[in-house]
């Protein structure tokens, strides 16, 4: 994987990035991003280098630098104008808050026993093939480390999850506005612990939450937590 590939995250977030330039108040695992558990999900982040896998604009990430005590949260994302973004909105949280741009299992590869804390808000965990980012994860993990991520619990179609570790291909857009197809990975709880045990990690915990009623995003979102071994 490169960073030299057509950018199709390149419209995502655009419109709120240029009216909404605050940090946020809460961090939400949810797809609809406004209730569930937060950031307890991850344990005490006090002292802790954590990575956000995945980051898009990087507001779940300056949330933590601002309202929490990690000794620095790295934001990394492959994609040129995410990174644009989150430099422009968030870049003053330096060096507290490290943006990067980065396809993130190359980043994690350069990395080991470098992170005590990981996590993915329907980032990377979603978009990168699980067999080969959870063992990049788990190497980049110290001892003891954690990986939490949240996902789709099922597509937003309302067809259930894969019951393998198969992708499938959904709607995107290039720079241009030119219609294309991306792969995403949307995979059911047992699927998901399986391919979490066989990259090396353990204690997996899942959590269905359900989605907020009467909203207008509505999804399930599957919430998982696990650890490198110590």
């Amino acid at each position: 994987m490169t960073t030299n590939t057509t950018d199709l995250w390149h419209h995502y977030g655009r419109t709120r990035a240029a009216t909404d330039r605050t940090v946020p108040e809460a961090f939400h695992w949810t797809w609809s991003q406004d209730g569930g558990p937060g950031p307890e999900a991850l344990g005490d982040l006090t002292g802790r280098v954590v990575g956000d896998l995945g980051s898009g604009a990087a507001r779940h990430a300056a949330h933590l630098v601002v309202h929490h005590e990690p000794a620095q949260v790295i934001a990394v994302d492959v994609s040129p104008a995410q990174y644009e973004m989150a430099t422009d909105l968030f870049g003053h949280l330096a060096p507290r808050l490290r943006i990067m741009p980065s396809d993130v299992v190359d980043h994690l590869h350069a990395m080991p026993d470098t992170y005590d804390v990981l996590y993915s808000v329907f980032g990377a965990v979603d978009f990168a093939d699980p067999r080969e980012l959870l063992p990049a994860a788990s190497a980049a993990l110290r001892p003891g480390g954690r990986l939490g991520f949240s996902t789709l619990a099922h597509y937003l179609s309302g067809a259930p999850a894969q019951p393998d570790v198969v992708a499938a291909d959904i709607p995107a857009k290039t720079p241009d506005g030119e219609a294309t197809m991306m792969r995403r990975w949307v995979l059911q709880e047992h699927v998901w612990t399986k391919v979490l045990d066989e990259a090396g990690f353990t204690d997996i915990s899942t959590d269905v939450l359900p989605a907020a009623k009467g909203g207008q995003r509505t999804a399930d979102t599957l919430l998982v937590t696990a650890f490198r071994p110590a």
